[in-house]
């Protein structure tokens, strides 16, 4: 119950969930490596056809910063090679010479294309040369207005992650976070890059904890719409259209989908301290998983669906525990330090991140194999770092940090590198949660 109490004080008002105690003296500070060489890649940039702006050039500038995010590319600076296309954009631009030119300075692949105007549509035309075969392996044309010029970007950028690995791209995908509006905190949504924030919400008062379903139509959330009762709620992304969920007596909180949508699982109080339950999302039959006096809260499923790593403090201070998808087996996942909570199951399976506390006393976000034998340290500096969510590729993290003053959402890949702050502006935005691809 000291853990729940203490939890919820920290939701509402500073975002982390629980208090973070000593940290351990064994924490890894190394970090993890990636499992292949990136393929050097070159982006000339795009033509800006007829009387267009600079859209070429804004165009050019996402998919660079796309294909660097991905974590497959390595991106060349060609001007400064003294690589260029003379002034030729159609798809026959690359030469034999220039593609030699490319090859001697190690550059796998070359992008290229124009943007130019269809009436009242922009028309992005994109190509791409592959050293390899020595012929242009892909010749695309996206159709949007103006405003989504940003998006057709980020598809040719998905599209060029899925043909050299077959894998999805993340360059499409949202990012749902907390933003407080006028006293209350409102859910949000924005592109995965930190671009194009649009609120979701406008009750005035609290909503919390967003998560994600499957097919990135709805968030589901803890709300305070009614001030004087706490429950679970879903709201439809494109329209605002809301239903409640769960309303049980005392609090309901940190909601998390099964991989599958099959199941939510949730902490509530109603049984007098925090447990964990799961209800059925299509016959919304409630089955409670944890039975124990301390409390338990913060579920996160495994990829498999097969198992749930949580949040408890039955072993004194807070730490994380797994157990099977119906409650069985559960077991102690953390032993190093007094503290370890928040945790967030990678979609790969290899990792799950968390809150930790270091030695000088600091919230930072560490991560734990899920067999419990290694545990990294994924972020240092000043401030608070919480609520972990991983990209649906399991290269990256997004998180919320204090470590300029006001919270702000950062990025940062799985191996500590390239720290990004996404959101800007003089409120608080926390609680951040990565879409499905």
């Amino acid at each position: 119950m000291r853990l729940f109490l203490c939890a919820i004080y920290l939701i509402i008002v500073g975002g982390l969930v629980g208090v973070l105690k000593s940290g351990a003296e064994d924490v890894f500070m190394e970090a993890t490596r990636p499992d292949f060489q990136k393929i050097p890649i070159g982006v000339f940039g795009f033509r800006n056809g007829g009387n267009q702006d600079s859209s070429g050039e804004k165009a050019a500038d996402v998919l660079r910063a796309d294909l660097r995010r991905s974590l497959i590319f390595s991106v060349a600076d060609l001007p400064k090679l003294g690589i260029k296309l003379n002034g030729k954009w159609e798809k026959d631009a690359v030469d034999k010479r220039l593609a030699q030119q490319a090859s001697e300075q190690g550059i796998s692949v070359l992008v290229w294309g124009k943007v130019s105007a269809k009436e009242a549509d922009l028309l992005l035309d994109g190509y791409v040369f592959d050293g390899g075969s020595g012929d242009v392996v892909a010749d695309r044309r996206y159709i949007g207005s103006s405003s989504v010029l940003r998006h057709m970007t980020h598809r040719l950028a998905d599209e060029l992650v899925f043909r050299y690995t077959g894998e999805q791209g993340i360059a499409r995908t949202k990012i749902a976070f907390v933003s407080e509006q006028n006293g209350g905190r409102e859910l949000y949504v924005m592109d995965y890059d930190g671009n194009g924030p649009r609120q979701v919400t406008a009750d005035g008062f609290l909503n919390l904890m967003p998560r994600w379903s499957r097919d990135r139509r709805f968030l589901i959330f803890t709300s305070y719409q009614e001030r004087t009762k706490q429950h679970i709620d879903m709201v439809e992304v494109a329209t605002g259209k809301r239903w409640t969920l769960i309303s049980l007596p005392g609090l309901n909180i940190t909601p998390a989908l099964s991989p599958d949508g099959s199941s939510l699982a949730f902490a509530t109080s109603q049984d007098g301290n925090s447990e964990i339950y799961k209800m059925d999302t299509n016959t919304k039959a409630f089955q409670r998983l944890t039975f124990h006096a301390s409390g338990d809260l913060s579920p996160s499923w495994s990829p498999t669906g097969r198992e749930i790593v949580f949040t408890s403090d039955r072993g004194g201070g807070p730490q994380l525990f797994v157990m099977s998808a119906d409650g069985s087996n559960v077991r102690r996942l953390t032993y190093e330090g007094d503290y370890n909570a928040a945790p967030a199951w990678s979609p790969r399976g290899n990792w799950i991140a968390h809150v930790c506390r270091t030695e000088e006393r600091q919230y930072k976000l560490c991560l734990v194999s899920p067999d419990g034998q290694k545990r990294i340290r994924l972020t240092s500096g000043p401030g608070i770092d919480d609520s972990p969510s991983w990209s649906p590729d399991g290269r990256h993290l997004v998180f919320s940090s204090t470590g300029e003053g006001k919270s702000h959402v950062y990025m940062i890949n799985s191996d500590g590198t390239d720290l990004e702050r996404l959101t800007s502006g003089g409120v608080a935005h926390t609680s951040p949660a990565w879409s499905p691809m």
